[in-house]
This record gives structure tokens, sequence and C-alpha cells, in this order.
């Protein structure tokens, strides 16, 4: 298999090997691939199934056959779990990152720009009279 997705292969089969359903269930890591079981794997598994999934299939879609796969590091999916910030689990920049601001509450609501408008008009004017 090309390297682009031995990563992810690898962050996935260790995620099946600690998840519940192969330490408790004592099913094969197979068996919690398929259908009734899937479903009962945590999200961080099911996700790394997904992303799996996309990086095999673009590993033969031809709008990838000069670039190729985009690989990912699993590395770096660890480090921004642990610091909070949203990822992406397959190639490009990080899909939540930057997108909410945290706040406590106590911000001023941004001005509307019709009111920025506004008074810079009404500056205007009274630059004028003067």
């Amino acid at each position: 298999m090309p390297s682009s997705c031995k990563e992810i292969r690898a962050a996935l089969a260790e995620c099946l090997q600690e998840s519940e359903c192969v330490m408790v269930q004592r099913h094969t890591a197979a068996e919690c691939l398929r259908s009734p079981l899937a479903e009962t794997l945590p999200t961080k598994c099911q996700q790394l199934k997904k992303g799996f999934g996309e990086c095999r299939r673009g590993m033969i879609d031809m709008r990838k056959r000069f670039r190729g796969n985009q690989p990912i590091t699993f590395k770096s999916l660890e480090s921004s779990e642990k610091s909070g910030e949203g990822y992406q689990l397959y190639a490009g920049r990080s899909a939540f990152a930057g997108t909410a601001r945290r706040t406590d509450g106590n911000e001023q609501e941004p001005q509307d720009w019709r009111e920025v408008e506004n008074e810079k008009y009404q500056k205007e004017q009274e630059a004028q009279k003067k």
C-alpha cells in the first residue's frame, strides 16, 4: 500500500485494539468494522474509519492522479485533539479551527455596518459646517 494511507491505517488499527468491541466483547477488528458493530465504536474510531476509506478512495481517484493523496500525519491529529482545536481527518486545512470564538459573555456586540457608515457621514457633515 502506498505510504499516503499507512499512518491513518495504523491509527485505526490502534483505535480498534483499544475499543470496547475488541477488548471487552472479544470481537475481531474486522467484525467491529462491519455494520452492526461499527455503530458501537467510539467516535474517534468511526472518524478514522471514514478517513481511511476516503484515503483509499483517493488512491484511485482520477482527479488526484498527478498530485496523489495528501498524506495525513496522525501526530498532528493528536496534538490538535489535545489543544482543543478542531481538525479534519483527511488532507487539507483544519475544518473547524478558528470558526468559533471563545467568549466570557461581556464582549460588546460589533456595530452594524450601517451605523458605522452613518457615523462617518455625520462627522463629514459636521466638518463641512465648520
